[in-house]
């Protein structure tokens, strides 16, 4: 859905917005304004620097005291021309850039099926797919690709003709095979070598494909240049002739600094058929589209192939379901939560807690509604929840389909919307707009077209209650607060800032929701830096806003110095940080617990355990003065500090500045 919008931006007013808090405590300044373009804002966890992403590839540096906006690289230091999308910066400063192109038409892309003859007098083949990339030394590569249409057997004399829906015929009449044999659609060339063994090629037209790469700018720690490479690249995948291709986008790093999390959105609306003017017939999604993947940091070059049960085995895929979860973010516990933008039906937008292995529904289910079409002798007429205005709707993309697969397993929940805010729908036996929370419905998560985007958490709770260590997004489109008279959210405003109360459920988490800010004009991403969300517009004047909320002030250390046993295990933030030359990590145990708390590289190395042993209930500190376990000084750079007690883990980060 928030491709759509991109779409549109064009259309946006430039008037600056005038974004209101719905709080007195709140703060709230327009720190500059964006050229253009910008799509992305992202912060170096090392030393709280901004810097934001256009989509030809520019990257600027934004200096909060000055009100600047400087050039820092640009498409010439990474390489990669424009269709940018995805922007993370990890622990260790290194850049992640996420960008998209469709192939080239002259690519040398093809698939290969080869057809053994097993008996001379019946005809009978044994035909088999082969992979372009591992050819078998006896394949005649060079006159495969020169063939044509026409083949000629030479053990036989007997001549083949070819045909665009796969049949091959007898010249000049009389068919021998068909597409269900060689399995190859709409094939290009025939060729028979001497043995009389049919090879059928196909030519794969990248045009009518994308390809996503995933750019990687790291950091030399002694010199502080940044290399760019490929990280990884995605095979081909087939895009949709439509506006629903999502592609790569929304990156996040792991707190240990080990993981690279890249969503690539859906090509569909809901699971249509879109067989872009019948170059993929029958299909919906592929392999590479709907999932969210994990690739390890330190690779160079991985190919990521467009193959479900290959991406499964390399240990690539991560979850699956998810039709464009464009922002990801980690909580302060290491919970790793994304946002879900849904389909032109009116249907909720989601927030999911994400989990290794795990199926989030797309396209069978979104929000906690089945999607209609998988049911048999649907019927749009009688569908409440089709707004005429959007693409699918417009284009009937909503119809009975027969051939609607089964749901493939069981599907994970999104967190559950508690309200009172950003819970309206509408009630599918009545069509009325109706509140979630007033009507005791569950809702998972969001009212629907809202496009939840720029998902932040309070990592370091540097918040003060009620907001310390919660989460906050944005959302992009326009609705209206009052009826339902626009392409956008009903009886919701939207466009604002959300409070994120989360609360672990069972197996899943419920939030309350609050609106804190409304009135920005588009907002598309966000960073959180201490106790100041920073806002990215990308409609009206494109503004940069500063959200300033009440700072965490010194309730620990009073509970510290009354002896007041917490109720539960928590690890702070160190301070100062960054330091130099010593800092100190607190931390408190809801119980007495063997505990262990060290300190690691960037990359995973253990440089240093400060405690391990058995500590009783109660706050805790330990001071770090920089060294590693031989005492001698480690150099400056990012660190990851890690409290284990029993089953309860957390990890931040510290940054070292000589």
């Amino acid at each position: 859905m928030f491709i759509r919008y991109l779409l549109l931006a064009a259309l946006c007013s430039t008037a600056y917005a005038n974004p209101q808090a719905t709080r007195d405590d709140l703060e709230i300044r327009r720190v500059l304004n964006v050229p253009r373009g910008t799509l992305r804002i992202a912060k170096d966890p090392r030393n709280n620097a901004l810097y934001t992403l256009r989509q030809d590839g520019s990257i600027a540096r934004i200096n909060l005291a000055t009100a600047e906006h400087a050039p820092a690289y640009s498409k010439d230091d990474h390489g990669i021309r424009s269709g940018f999308t995805g922007f993370a910066i990890g622990p260790d400063g290194s850049f992640y850039l996420a960008s998209n192109r469709r192939g080239p038409r002259d690519s040398g892309q093809f698939a290969l099926a080869r057809g053994l003859l097993l008996d001379a007098d019946t005809g009978e083949r044994q035909w088999e797919q082969l992979d372009p990339d591992n050819l078998p030394a006896d394949v005649p590569l060079d006159d495969i690709l020169a063939a044509t249409s026409l083949g000629r057997d030479p053990t036989t004399d007997t001549r083949y003709a070819l045909k665009t829906n796969g049949d091959i015929t007898l010249v000049p009449k009389g068919t021998v095979y068909t597409a269900a044999d060689h399995d190859l659609s709409r094939p290009s060339a025939l060729f028979i070598d001497d043995a009389g063994t049919f090879y059928v090629l196909k030519r794969i037209d990248l045009s009518s494909y994308n390809i996503a790469t995933i750019t990687k700018g790291a950091v030399d720690p002694n010199s502080g240049e940044r290399t760019f490479f490929t990280l990884a690249e995605t095979a081909p995948y087939e895009r949709c002739d439509c506006i629903f291709n999502h592609e790569v986008n929304g990156l996040v790093v792991s707190p240990d600094n080990r993981s690279l999390f890249i969503n690539s959105g859906s090509r569909t609306d809901h699971g249509e058929v879109q067989d872009g003017k019948g170059a993929f017939p029958d299909l919906r999604e592929t392999a590479l589209t709907a999932i969210v993947l994990r690739v390890p940091t330190d690779a160079r070059d991985l190919v990521l192939p467009n193959d479900r049960d290959a991406l499964r085995t390399q240990g690539f895929l991560f979850a699956e379901g998810l039709r464009n979860a464009y922002d990801l973010a980690f909580a302060p516990n290491g919970a790793l939560f994304a946002t879900e933008n849904g389909p032109d039906r009116d249907m909720a937008e989601e927030l999911n807690w994400l989990r290794q292995g795990h199926h989030y529904g797309f396209p069978w289910r979104m929000g906690l509604e089945d999607t209609p079409q998988q049911f048999p002798d649907y019927d749009p007429a009688s569908d409440f929840l089709l707004p005429a205005g959007f693409t699918a709707v417009r284009e009937g993309y909503y119809h009975d389909d027969p051939t609607y697969p089964p749901p493939p397993r069981a599907f994970t929940d999104p967190v559950i919307n508690l309200g009172p805010d950003a819970d309206a729908y509408r009630d599918p036996a009545d069509g009325q707009i109706k509140d979630a929370s007033e009507e005791g419905v569950r809702f998972g998560t969001f009212t629907a077209h809202r496009s939840p985007l720029g998902l932040v958490f309070d990592a370091d709770n540097a918040l003060a209650a009620p907001f310390q260590g919660d989460g906050f997004v944005l959302s992009w489109t326009e609705g209206d607060p009052e009826g339902d008279s626009v392409n956008g959210p009903f009886n919701d405003p939207s466009q604002d800032l959300l409070h994120l109360d989360l609360a672990k459920v069972g197996d899943n988490y419920e939030a309350q929701v609050t609106r804190l800010v409304g009135g920005f004009s588009n907002p598309i991403d966000a960073e959180i830096i201490g106790h100041r969300i920073f806002v990215l517009e990308w409609g009206g004047g494109r503004g940069l806003w500063e959200i300033v909320l009440p700072q965490a002030a010194t309730e620990t250390a009073v509970a510290e110095a009354a002896g007041v046993v917490p109720a539960e295990f928590a690890l702070a933030q160190n301070f100062p940080n960054p330091f130099n030359p010593s800092t100190t990590i607190a931390f408190q145990l809801g119980h007495s617990s063997p505990v262990e708390l060290a300190i690691y590289s960037s990359s995973g190395q253990r440089v240093r355990t400060l405690i391990s042993g058995f500590l009783p209930a109660g706050h805790h500190r330990r001071h770090w003065d920089g060294r590693n376990g031989r005492g001698e000084r480690v150099a400056s750079g990012a660190y990851l500090y890690q409290l284990s007690a029993g089953t309860f883990v957390a990890t931040r980060q510290l940054t070292l500045l000589k």
